[in-house]
Formats: C-alpha cells, sequence, structure tokens
C-alpha cells in the first residue's frame, strides 16, 4: 500500500495484474482500501483496476470509463464487479453496469458505503450542512477541493461555496493521528467544526466478502 502514489491513481489510475477470476474496476479513491483487503483475507483470486481518481471531479464521465473498462477486460475474466458507488451519475451507472451484465456496489456514494448505507442514510438530516472527506481525499485535498473550486487564487469564493456548510466530517479508513490532524487543518481551512468518524472500511468490506 505504501508504494502506491496517490498522484498517479488521481490522473493514471492502477491497472490490473490478470493473474486473478475476478476483475474489480474501481475509483482510484478507492485503491489503498481495496488492496489492504485483498490482503487481509487473502483474496489473491481477485484483481484490481482503478479507473483516475480525478473522475471524481468529473461524474458525467464515469459511465463511459467503466464501459470501456468492462468492454476491454470481460473476456479475461469469469466476473467483473464495478467498485463505483451511484458518485453521481444519476442513476446512469447503474443503469449501464445493468445493461453489462454486471455488479456495482450499493448507495448513492462512497462516503455513504464507507459509513454504511444504512447509517449514512439515518444521520441524513443531522448531516445535511456536513462536507465530507474519506483517507485519501485528506491526503489529496488540494488536488480535489482546495485547487478545483479556485480558492486557491481567490480565497474569498470561500463563503460562497462553503457559506451553508457547518461541519467538515472526516471519514477515517484508518487510525492515523498525523491524517487526522490533516483533516482537522482542511476543517480550518474551510472555516468549518471538524468532527472525526472512524468508519473503517464499511460496506466496502462486507461487499467484497460477499462476492470474494
Amino acid at each position: 500500500m505504501a508504494d502506491l502514489d496517490d498522484k498517479v491513481l488521481t490522473e493514471d489510475g492502477l491497472d490490473p495484474k490478470g493473474k486473478g477470476r475476478i476483475l474489480l474496476i474501481a475509483c482510484g479513491a478507492l485503491a489503498h482500501e481495496i488492496l489492504a483487503l485483498k490482503r487481509a483475507n487473502g483474496w489473491d483470486h481477485m484483481d484490481l483496476q482503478c479507473l483516475p481518481a480525478k473522475l471524481h471531479l468529473y461524474p458525467d464521465q464515469i459511465t463511459e470509463a467503466v464501459t470501456v473498462a468492462v468492454a476491454e477486460h470481460r473476456d479475461a475474466y469469469d466476473t467483473i464487479f464495478v467498485v463505483y458507488a451511484d458518485c453521481g451519475t444519476g442513476g446512469l451507472l447503474e443503469a449501464r453496469c445493468r445493461d453489462l451484465g454486471v455488479e456495482m456496489v450499493a448507495g448513492p456514494h462512497c462516503y455513504s458505503f464507507f459509513e454504511g448505507n444504512d447509517a449514512f442514510a439515518a444521520k441524513a438530516d443531522e448531516d445535511m450542512t456536513a462536507f465530507f472527506l474519506t483517507d485519501f481525499l485528506v491526503r489529496q485535498f488540494d488536488a480535489f477541493v482546495w485547487k478545483p473550486m479556485g480558492l486557491d487564487r481567490h480565497p474569498q469564493l470561500r463563503d460562497m461555496i462553503f457559506g451553508n456548510y457547518t461541519k467538515l466530517v472526516y471519514q477515517a479508513q484508518v487510525d492515523d493521528p498525523k491524517l487526522t490532524e490533516k483533516a482537522r487543518a482542511c476543517a480550518d481551512r474551510l472555516g468549518l467544526a471538524f468532527e472525526r468518524r472512524f468508519t473503517g472500511y464499511g460496506d466496502l468490506a462486507t461487499t467484497l466478502e460477499k462476492l470474494a
């Protein structure tokens, strides 16, 4: 996991090794977590392909990128499983996966399945004004939040963009004090209250366990 470069995962993704029977096509922002689960459970029959995490910024491109990846690898694997939730595709990814005959992770986005879809839904009212970050997004805060939103060039946009948010919720997948402090610093930069929730891998783990 330590040899994975988050910048590479953001821009280029990760190619599969081509040794397993099951291919996971996932967002690059999930690579660390999926590989950790593979190692912990000995899921050597699973290969991982990660599409560039920067698609997180362009959800309208996710469905077509997944379609291309499925077509490219379909003949090489017994099963292909898509490790994306809806992720802002407005149901288009689910419909395309159904047409392609492949299954995908349930939920609206990774924040939901990391916390557990049922638990996340139960907190919908109290989290209405929450801005969420995962481990990956804390590490890549500048690349996914600060710069794309123009805050590096126009800090005055902060109030316009985040004026209706009240807190930053850091969903921690691993217990890392340095990441927690970085997440707290992100909240300070946005002028938001800070809340940390240790989610672990949530429904991502249980979903892959069932698949395995």
